[in-house]
């Protein structure tokens, strides 16, 4: 934000500035969030329909990680295109 005077910028070596999550992720991250309390409500009422939240858990928690990891690659790649 702004000019930096200037200066090369250095790499962050354990790439800890923050970037944004693609917007598909945030809504995986959501659904997996929602799932999980689904299935902890359906256990504790004593429902195996809990079992079913929990794959849904599973495969939302694994879009959203692939989402992520796929806007890292990409923001890697572009800023060594450059």
């Amino acid at each position: 934000m702004g000019d930096n005077g200037g200066r090369a910028r250095r790499p962050d070596p354990l790439n800890l500035e923050f970037r944004p999550m693609p917007r598909i992720a945030l809504f995986a991250v959501l659904v997996f969030v929602l799932t999980t309390a689904a299935a902890v409500l359906s256990f504790v009422h004593g429902s195996f329909l809990g079992v079913v939240w929990l794959l849904m858990a599973g495969a939302s928690s694994n879009m959203a990680y692939f989402y992520w990891r796929k806007a890292r690659m990409e923001r890697e790649a572009a800023a060594q295109a450059h």
